[in-house]
């Protein structure tokens, strides 16, 4: 009876070492999660450099106290800590960090942040908003939000078509337009975004838009660039027809595209990629929508950005952001697949970067 009672007393003494030492593993837990960075996301931020045309050298992310108060960031997504953020965009920026480490694709995913990456940036000082221009992903909605938040117009509604891209009426700087100085504070500080979309399905919207339909009477597209696409790449010189998305296909994934780029000018910001136009692994960027999921992205996005108290993104049609694949398949099925892996080539790291998957056609 006594050496039962012994064995009692020991399991219930092991019972509560065990006990005590749970109960140390979830306060060290909780202090961990409690002083995380939180504008980390989990991970450190890199330095941005800066390069070429504003001649800016390295530039370190310093402490806010630093700054002087009208510098200071808003929006929740930089007050929030880890738990705070949606786990698809933490995903998001997550893959796109260790995509930018990847030396294999560093070609793909690097760029300068030039004068043509600052020309992209769209600034709200008001608000403390940076919003990078990848044209063929719903822009112009988003065009529409600032130039409300600048206070330029009162509501969405009352914008004027022609006025949204006309940069000299809408009330949108761009971050080109700024110092040096001015620049490195507003990138480190403002709260920044984009919107992607499939590689493929977009380059099909800016070929449908710019070379088919041409709703905003652009000439230039077909008077001028598709007629330089034509002659240089179309194999059958007989054919009179316009320019074909064969010959806009064989064009995007020629390595030697650029000395047409830059008879084209700015126009080809259409079709360039996101790491072109919007220098991600330079740029720190707090969120990335993705134009499939834009239902519930353009929401979270205004939230985190802390204005949506003070704007709505305007009503997305039913069924517009869906991914067609079909149409995809429709439009690369007369395609040499020669063609196609030379387009992916240069695309890739818009792929690689934004979770696409590599089309299906490529692999069968």
């Amino acid at each position: 009876w006594l050496t039962s009672d012994n064995m009692h007393h020991q399991w219930l003494l092991l019972a509560a070492c065990f006990w005590v030492i749970f109960m140390f593993m979830v306060a060290s837990k909780f202090i961990t999660l409690t002083f995380k960075d939180p504008d980390g996301y989990g991970a450190k931020q890199e330095p941005l450099i800066l390069t070429a045309v504003t001649k800016v050298e390295e530039v370190h992310v310093p402490e806010e106290k630093q700054w002087p108060e009208e510098f200071q960031p808003t929006g929740k997504a930089f007050s929030g800590n880890l738990i705070r953020q949606p786990l698809v965009h933490m995903e998001r920026l997550e893959l796109l960090r260790n995509v930018c480490r990847d030396t294999a694709l560093r070609d793909l995913s690097h760029t300068a942040v030039s004068k043509f990456v600052l020309d992209r940036i769209f600034v709200c000082d008001k608000h403390k908003i940076l919003f990078c221009q990848t044209p063929k992903v719903g822009n112009t909605q988003w065009k529409k939000v600032l130039i409300v938040l600048n206070g330029a117009f009162s509501s969405i509604e009352e914008i004027p078509e022609n006025i949204v891209h006309d940069h000299e009426k809408n009330g949108l700087p761009r971050l080109s337009s700024f110092s040096d100085s001015e620049i490195k504070k507003r990138l480190n500080l403002y709260f920044k975004f984009f919107i992607v979309r499939d590689p493929f399905e977009r380059l099909i919207s800016a070929f449908k838009d710019k070379f088919v339909h041409n709703p905003r009477f652009e000439p230039w597209y077909r008077h001028e660039i598709a007629p330089g696409i034509i002659r240089k790449y179309r194999k059958n010189r007989t054919e009179t027809k316009g320019l074909q998305f064969e010959d806009f296909v064989r064009y995007l994934g020629d390595p030697n595209h650029r000395w047409l780029d830059v008879q084209f000018g700015d126009h080809i910001i259409h079709w360039v990629t996101y790491v072109e136009l919007c220098a991600p692994c330079e740029i720190t960027y707090s969120v990335i929508g993705h134009h499939e999921t834009l239902e519930d992205d353009a929401p979270y996005i205004l939230k985190a950005a802390g204005i949506d108290h003070l704007v709505s993104y305007p009503t997305i049609p039913p069924g517009i952001t869906v991914y067609n694949r079909t149409k995809v398949e429709r439009y690369f099925s007369g395609i040499s697949k020669r063609d196609i892996r030379r387009l992916y080539a240069r695309f890739e790291g818009d792929f690689k970067l934004f979770g696409y998957r590599e089309p299906d056609f490529l692999l069968n």
